[in-house]
Parts: structure tokens; C-alpha cells; sequence
């Protein structure tokens, strides 16, 4: 089956900017690409690099979508090379949207049946709330729990350590016993700062510490984790499909923060997550609705349900009724 290919580039400014040991991200830039069949079903997919995670750059992506023929068969989207992970995801998405509404399989019985026992978790699916970093927090998550939010995520690394674990009681003596924190480090702490949390947390609540060192440092966190009762999870050091193979081989039995817009085919995610017993998380990765619905479907099935998934991002942006595949009914 060959199928008609398009793509649209887009930007996304931050409502403020997302503040993290990487520095200040202040808009989002990824592309939506349609692929439509004979018949006009159409399939819409995303790609949403971020470079710094180990992803292709957005120039990379786009060099890549215009080198593209305007049909195409789906040997060559599974053709796309590993070293462009985001690309992988879009396609593939796109791809699987319309193998379902033509009724075929897209993937094996067993991933449909799976998804199907899961129903009451897909649509009772909680999601964790990503808090602004520093003190706004302390006035940012109670919003939130009005709405129904009990699971909270902070950004740590960002500033002065001490300051940073004043903040952080302070935040935790506010929450309600029955909320949950995740504290990210975007792998931005030394060892000695990673210890500091860990020993505080000790007597806190804390769900997991992500990422508290760079993913060069797997060792350490092995040992970091066999040390203190605070789990710990991986993020940076799992961003792709490869990398989350690596960590599994090398003995990490903590929790997986996966993010599929950046972690390549989904069928090959899926492959593995049913092949493997892992405490996976599913997180965006400020991705647009497209994104978001593809990477949500892949939670349902193959996310730790115990766990609320890392989707609580929309308040980042403003509110906006704009579908992204929009882009495609203007010129130009």
C-alpha cells in the first residue's frame, strides 16, 4: 500500500519559560506529517525532537522529511535509521492510525488484547502534574488539586542547592498527605548533591528521585540506588529504545520514565515492554495533541498502572481550541 505524504513545521512559545538544569526552553518547534491512502484515511503523527535527550535536532528532522518522495510504502518508513528516534515515532504513528481504521491487525493480538483488559485504566488514567520550577511551586499545585490532581512533579538542579531542599520542605509540608512528588534533576546533580536529596528525602514521601546524575554515570546510580529507600528512576538514560535495552542489561530494576515521541518505532517499543517486566512511567515531551494521543495509547498498554503517566503539561501552554492539523488547511 503506498500513500500520499505531507508535512508542516510548527512553533509553540511556552505560556513562561520551562526552567531546568538545560537552562530556560521558551517555545516548542516540531512537525506534523499527514500520510493519507487510497481510500482518504488519513494518519496523523508528530515529530517532537529533543536534541539534548539524545533525539535528532529539528533541522536534522526536517532535512530528513524533504528528502522524502511524495508517496510512499511502509518499507521505507521502516527504513528510518535509529539515529532519528522522533522521526521513527511520527511515521510509524501515522502509519499505525490507518492500518486500525482499515482494520488490520498493526500489531500483534496479543498487544490488542492486552489494551483491551486495560480499558478502566485508559479512561481513568492519571496523569502527573508538572509544577514550575522554584517557588512558584509553593503556590502553583493547590490549582491543581482542586481539579482532582494528586500526583506533582518539580524540577530540581535548577538553583542553589540548599536553597533548592528549604523549597522543597516547604513544598512538602503543604501538600496533603494522600499527594504524590516526583522530584526530575534532568541529571544535573554531582554525587554529593544526589546524596543531600537522598538523605532528606529519607523521611519524606518522596514517589522517585529522576534522573539525579548524567546517564554516563550508570554506575553510581546502581549504587545510589541500592543505598537509599527513595526510588529512583531513569529518564535521560533511557531516552531511546537502545538506551532502554542498555540500562536493562546493566541490572536497573528501578522505575523507566519512558518518553515515545523520542524513543523511535513503537512497535519496537512495544516488543520490548511486553518481552520485559519493567516499572514503566510514559511522559511527554511537550508534544502538540498528535503526539500526545499516540504516546498515551502506548501508556495504556504497556504503563505501570499503579503509577500516574508524566502528561500533565497542557497548563504550560496557552489555551488554545486550534487542532494541530490545522497547519494543513493554509498555505504555505
Amino acid at each position: 500500500m503506498r500513500i500520499r505524504f505531507a508535512y508542516r513545521s510548527y512553533r509553540r512559545p511556552f505560556r513562561q519559560p520551562l526552567s531546568t538544569c538545560y537552562g530556560a526552553w521558551r517555545e516548542r518547534e516540531g512537525i506534523i506529517i499527514q500520510l493519507t491512502d487510497v481510500h482518504d484515511r488519513v494518519g496523523w503523527g508528530e515529530i517532537a525532537p529533543v536534541p539534548w535527550f539524545g533525539s535528532e535536532t529539528l533541522e536534522e528532522a526536517l532535512t530528513f522529511c524533504s528528502q522524502l518522495p511524495a508517496l510512499l510504502d511502509f518499507d521505507q518508513i521502516r527504513a528510518i535509521p535509529n539515529h532519528l528516534p522522533a522521526c521513527q515515532f511520527g511515521f510509524e504513528s501515522a502509519w499505525e492510525e490507518i492500518w486500525h481504521e482499515a482494520g488490520g491487525a498493526g500489531h500483534e493480538a496479543g498487544a490488542r488484547e492486552s489494551a483491551e483488559k486495560k480499558t478502566g485504566y485508559t479512561s481513568s488514567m492519571t496523569n502527573s502534574v508538572l509544577l514550575p520550577a522554584g517557588k512558584a511551586a509553593l503556590a502553583g499545585w493547590q490549582k491543581f488539586w482542586q481539579h482532582g490532581d494528586r500526583t506533582f512533579k518539580w524540577k530540581i538542579g535548577v538553583a542553589d542547592l540548599e536553597a533548592e531542599l528549604a523549597l522543597f520542605q516547604e513544598l512538602m509540608a503543604q501538600l496533603p498527605r494522600n499527594a504524590q512528588l516526583r522530584l526530575d534533576a534532568n541529571g544535573g546533580l554531582s554525587i554529593a548533591q544526589a546524596e543531600r536529596w537522598l538523605q532528606v528525602c529519607e523521611s519524606l514521601p518522596v514517589e522517585y528521585l529522576e534522573q539525579p546524575l548524567p546517564p554516563n554515570q550508570f554506575n553510581d546510580l546502581l549504587t545510589l540506588s541500592a543505598q537509599y529507600s527513595t526510588p529512583l528512576a531513569l529518564d535521560e538514560a533511557v531516552a531511546t529504545l537502545e538506551q532502554l535495552k542498555t540500562c536493562y542489561q546493566r541490572g536497573w530494576q528501578g522505575i523507566y520514565v519512558i518518553k515515545p515521541a523520542i524513543a523511535g518505532f513503537p512497535s519496537h517499543l512495544r516488543q520490548f515492554c511486553q518481552s520485559h517486566a519493567i516499572d514503566a512511567v510514559f511522559s511527554s515531551v511537550f508534544e502538540t495533541a498528535i503526539g500526545q494521543q499516540a504516546g498515551l495509547k502506548l501508556a495504556a498498554e504497556l504503563g505501570n498502572c499503579d503509577r500516574a503517566m508524566g502528561y500533565g503539561i497542557a497548563h504550560w501552554f496557552n489555551e488554545s481550541h486550534e487542532n494541530p492539523s490545522d497547519l494543513f488547511t493554509t498555505a504555505d
